[in-house]
């Protein structure tokens, strides 16, 4: 029995339509996943089911007595949760209901009538709905949506926009209306708070409706999938990827079709004209009147998709970093109070190692430090103590996650122009990947959508080489299609890259690997986010992982990093001169690539280094082969590139001399370290 019925619905605003003839209907427990593109209407809809907006045109028929809630984007907190004294009673009323059963049980306690129907009528009702346990579950929804025990019992007024956003979050739940409609509820919710969300929805009987752009939380919590496109509600049975297949094949049989069809009316057509000129007058007109009956199928007008470049706007391909790109070392990141010349430590990286192409993902609690040691990495914030290095020829790129600074320039094109000389049509051609076609270019900043803004962060992103993208939050306020096109650009980059996200999808197709901020540490994880999921299931905690880690280190490390030693070293070095150390040893190295990618070596003063032991003939020939092999690459590799120093038109352009000039950089201390292992060869020849 449907509890919600749309009939012909049509919204419009001025001259422009938004849902057009719309027809679906919601029956109870049904789990529905509203998908399309930003702007298509999907809020639109959630306002009308919801009945805070009418439809122009159209009918919405709902159950008599039906309770509906819905979750904007945005903190919406009313007087009655602001002028709560706490927090925790600010969520226990949205239990409105069960709230008024428990004064009247109250009441008639106080008046002796406990025998009375009245009583036993309502205390069943109390008890039916739960409300004994009506103070654990208020915990149990703020405890699992990030709010810690000492929040409970402050003030809302004292809660951040997007705190008000999840105790409202947290209140609709403890409310369980019949018909539960969220709006992106994922937003501001981390890893942990999603996936209890994820098992407290799974757990509703009432009906359930969810707008959202996180394909992994829709796969988790709906049956059925609502798509808005093209002004139309397309309804599909099934998760989120069970939608994907069937709307790629139908995008498929469609567009063939129309291909079909519009072969055959050119057929038409061109017979047509053929017996007009032979003046077959008969076969023309039965030719006309078939073309008459074929319609043209309407081809639906392919989306625009982001298109992010394969190489700077400015300058080409990036250099190549060196093998390591970011070190941390004994690192406490955070805040500086200079007026009061106080130290506010956020988190401590005993060690970290970011390498040239790796994939990491930063992961953790909401305020757990993800973003102070991403901002500690770019620069924008002093470590506090212990050593940050970055490697040579490291070209960074930082998308922060709070987008609300200031950018440049009225308009989306002069943004664009403020940071890089630019011709308008090179401007226009940069931004149209961006999605910013026409006179979208002359949108004014300031009026930007989140996605927009977002958008246009990736083109500024864009405008320079890079080989490390620093990205925190980068599918933020993205539509499901620009965050597929994100992904698939940062699947095939050869750049290093270093993201703070809370979208799974992401890390689970892009990460190899973790960084996990929690309990004032940050620590590595070998694998991706589900691995990691598994493992904290199996009781892997960041601490534990910190203790096998200085474990490892104590036993294993006998060089600092540039041979410097850990206490009282202070400091981020830009472009890091000094040799480094590696866990590999020089016989591994030898021969490899890593001889000529590395600026590191396990080489050791000659004062200290152990007497080297004889090899046999066997290894001593091979192994002098192959290094013989690796010195005449480098050398060849060096005179290319010095020819290339003397061309004047690598001088007369600066990024490009900046890169040749760093790859020969990179190419005489791999010569360094292949020249030493040479000589050590020669100490170990039988």
């Amino acid at each position: 029995m449907s509890i919600v019925r749309l009939v012909g619905v049509v919204r419009e605003v001025g001259d422009f339509v938004i849902l057009d003839h719309v027809d679906a209907a919601i029956t109870a427990g049904d789990r529905i996943g509203l998908v399309g593109p930003n702007g298509a209407g999907k809020t639109t809809l959630l306002r009308l089911i919801g009945g805070m907006d009418e439809p122009d045109l159209g009918q919405i028929q709902r159950k008599r007595g039906l309770a509906i809630a819905m979750l904007r984007q945005e903190a919406n907190v009313d007087a009655e949760f602001t002028g709560a004294p706490s927090l925790r009673l600010a969520v226990r009323a949205g239990a409105k209901r069960l709230e008024e059963l428990e004064l009247t049980l109250r009441r008639l306690e106080h008046e002796g009538r406990v025998i009375e129907p009245e009583y036993e009528a309502v205390q069943h009702e109390f008890a039916v709905k739960d409300g004994y346990a009506l103070d654990q579950r208020v915990e149990e929804a703020l405890s699992g949506l990030g709010f810690e025990r000492d929040q409970w019992d402050r003030p809302p007024t004292d809660l951040s926009g997007g705190e008000q956003t999840r105790a409202a979050l947290a209140r609709l739940l403890l409310a369980d209306p019949d018909l539960l409609m969220l709006d992106e509820p994922t937003n501001h919710l981390d890893l942990a708070a999603l996936e209890w969300l994820e098992e407290h929805l799974n757990r509703r009987h009432g009906g359930l409706i969810v707008a959202s752009h996180d394909r992994a939380f829709l796969d988790a919590t709906v049956t059925r999938v609502w798509e808005m496109r093209d002004r139309h509600l397309t309804p599909f049975r099934g998760s989120y990827s069970s939608y994907a297949r069937q709307r790629a094949e139908r995008d498929l049989r469609a567009a063939q079709e129309a291909e079909d069809r519009a072969g055959v009316i050119a057929r038409e057509k061109e017979l047509i004209q053929q017996y007009r000129h032979q003046r077959k007058h008969g076969k023309m007109h039965e030719h006309e009147a078939r073309l008459e009956a074929l319609e043209p199928m309407e081809v639906r007008r392919n989306d625009a998709k982001l298109r992010l470049p394969t190489s700077a706007l400015a300058g080409g391909g990036p250099a190549r970093s060196h093998e390591v790109v970011v070190r941390a070392d004994d690192l406490v990141v955070g805040y500086g109070v200079f007026s009061t010349d106080a130290r506010v430590p956020v988190a401590r990286v005993p060690w970290l190692e970011l390498r040239r192409g790796e994939r990491v993902g930063i992961v953790g609690p909401n305020g757990a430090g993800k973003t102070t040691l991403l901002r500690t990495i770019t620069g924008s914030l002093p470590p506090l103590d212990g050593v940050l290095e970055l490697g040579k020829n490291v070209q960074p790129s930082y998308l922060a996650q709070l987008r609300d600074a200031p950018i440049p320039g009225a308009t989306v094109l002069d943004a664009l122009l403020a940071e890089i000389p630019l011709t308008p049509a090179a401007a226009r051609g940069h931004l149209a990947r961006f999605l910013f076609r026409g006179d979208d270019v002359l949108k004014e900043v300031s009026a930007l959508s989140g996605g927009e803004r977002s958008r246009l962060e990736l083109a500024l992103l864009f405008l320079l080489p890079s080989n490390l993208l620093l990205l925190d939050e980068p599918t933020n306020h993205l539509d499901i299609p620009a965050r597929e096109a994100l992904e698939a650009f940062l699947s095939d980059t050869e750049a290093t890259l270093l993201i703070v996200s809370h979208d799974r999808r992401l890390l689970e197709k892009v990460c190899d690997s973790l960084w996990v901020v929690d309990a004032g540490l940050a620590v590595p994880f070998e694998g991706g986010y589900r691995k990691w999921r598994a493992a904290v299931a199996d009781g892997w905690t960041v601490k534990a992982a910190a203790e096998s880690e200085a474990r490892r280190l104590h036993v294993g490390r006998t060089v600092e990093v540039g041979g410097r030693g850990r206490a009282n070293s202070v400091g981020r070095v830009a472009a890091s001169t000094a040799p480094e150390a590696s866990d590999a040893s020089a016989d591994d190295l030898v021969g490899s690539a890593a001889v000529s990618a590395a600026v590191s070596a396990t080489v050791r003063p000659a004062a200290v280094r152990p007497p080297v032991a004889k090899l046999s003939k066997d290894d001593y020939r091979r192994r002098k082969a192959m290094v013989d092999e690796e010195l005449a690459r480098l050398v060849g590799l060096k005179g290319s590139l010095e020819a290339a120093l003397a061309d004047p038109g690598v001088h007369g352009n600066f990024l490009e001399l900046r890169r040749v000039s760093g790859d020969l950089a990179l190419v005489n201390d791999a010569l360094a370290v292949a020249e030493e292992a040479w000589l050590e060869l020669e100490e170990a020849a039988p």
